[in-house]
C-alpha cells in the first residue's frame, strides 16, 4: 500500500515569514500539533510543531509576535511522495527521526501529511481483521 492511500489529505500550512503567534492561533483553532510550512508553489519547506514553539520560543524567551516561523521551524521538512510504499515511509521515519512526513506529488507541490500515529491506526485495523478471520468457526473439508 502507497503512503498515498492513508496520508491526510486536508493539510493545515503556513508560511516561513508568518509570526509565530499567528500560526500558534491557528494551531489552536485548527486542533492541530503541526504546520507544513510551504513556499509561494506549495512545495513543503518545513514544519512547524507545538514542540518547536514551545523549545526554539517559549524556552528561549522569544517574542511570539516578532518571531517568524522560519526561526524555529524544523528543516528541512522530510518528504515521500504519494507513490511511496509505506514501509518505506516508516523506515524514513526511523532514519531521521521524524514523526510526520510531508507527502508531496510528482510536481513536489505538498499533497498530504501521514503521521506515524496513521501508521498505527492502519496496523490495528488491520490486525483487528485478522482476530476476526481467526475467530471464525472453521468448516469442515
Amino acid at each position: 500500500m502507497s503512503v498515498g492511500a492513508i496520508c491526510i489529505r486536508s493539510v493545515h500550512t503556513a508560511r516561513a515569514d508568518e509570526s509565530v503567534r499567528a500560526v500558534t492561533r491557528r494551531m489552536a483553532e485548527r486542533d492541530v500539533g503541526a504546520l507544513v510550512v510551504v513556499d509561494d508553489d506549495a512545495r513543503p519547506v518545513g514544519m512547524v510543531t507545538d514542540r518547536d514553539v514551545a523549545l526554539r520560543c517559549v524556552a528561549e524567551e522569544s517574542d511570539p509576535s516578532s518571531t517568524q516561523v522560519s526561526s524555529i521551524m524544523s528543516a528541512p521538512v522530510v518528504c515521500v511522495t504519494e507513490a511511496t510504499p509505506i514501509e518505506d515511509a516508516l523506515t524514513r521515519m526511523a532514519g531521521t527521526s521524524a514523526r510526520r512526513l510531508a507527502v508531496t506529488d510528482e510536481e513536489g507541490r505538498l499533497a498530504g501529511i501521514l503521521a506515524l500515529d496513521d501508521v498505527l491506526d492502519l496496523l490495528v485495523e488491520e490486525a483487528a481483521t485478522i482476530g476476526r478471520l481467526l475467530r471464525r468457526p472453521r468448516s469442515a473439508s
